[in-house]
């Protein structure tokens, strides 16, 4: 058989189906989440197929209270998301990037909203405000706080890379280059933590 024949590329490709976590990587870039009458958050526009019986429905106006609705339309940001509900398996990916799976064990993350791929409808997601002027004035305000328990999936234009923060080592970098940082740190001019 040649390397270059259909069977070939079938064998190199084809989905691996003993995986079968709720949230895995079927390859760096395209994501898989396996529904069994779950329900998931995905990013507007990610849908790439899916196989079974799942329905989508946009996030309404209201999604997330009217606080939200405000903090979105001041400042544009926040993930346009759409709920899948049902049993099946649906694959999305955003554009070329990586993606990044994260486990929040009771835990918060602060992310750029056009990063966020997709999370778990156990996981909250709220509108922040950054409070340095650096932050406000490069454009990066506002940015989506994800807590509770339950998988997310970002997305990154490249391989990440975590800066670590201490009292007396604090990190800058461009907020247009932030993905995310540690949700129990406050963003300012210190104490940041990015990846």
């Amino acid at each position: 058989m040649s390397k270059y024949s259909i069977e070939a590329f079938i064998n190199e490709t084809k989905e691996n189906p003993q995986q079968r976590d709720y949230f895995e990587l079927e390859t760096k870039h395209l994501l898989e989440i396996n529904l069994n009458n779950q329900a998931v958050w995905t990013k507007r526009g990610s849908m790439v197929s899916y196989v079974g019986n799942i329905n989508f429905e946009r996030q309404g106006m209201l999604a997330g209270g009217i606080g939200n609705l405000l903090k979105k339309a001041i400042s544009g940001e926040g993930a346009r998301l759409m709920k899948a509900e049902g049993t099946g398996k649906l694959y999305v990916a955003d554009s070329g990037k990586k993606v990044r799976i994260l486990y929040l064990n009771n835990e918060a993350v602060c992310v750029n909203g056009n990063d966020i791929l997709a999370h778990e409808q156990s996981v909250k997601s709220d509108i922040t405000m950054l409070k340095s002027v650096a932050g406000m004035m490069s454009g990066g305000l506002f940015q989506a706080r994800l807590s509770g328990t339950g998988h997310i999936a970002i997305t990154t234009h490249g391989d990440p890379l975590t800066l670590l923060v201490t009292p007396d080592t604090p990190v800058f970098t461009d907020p247009n280059a932030t993905v995310a940082w540690s949700g129990n740190l406050k963003p300012g001019t210190e104490n940041k933590c990015f990846f």
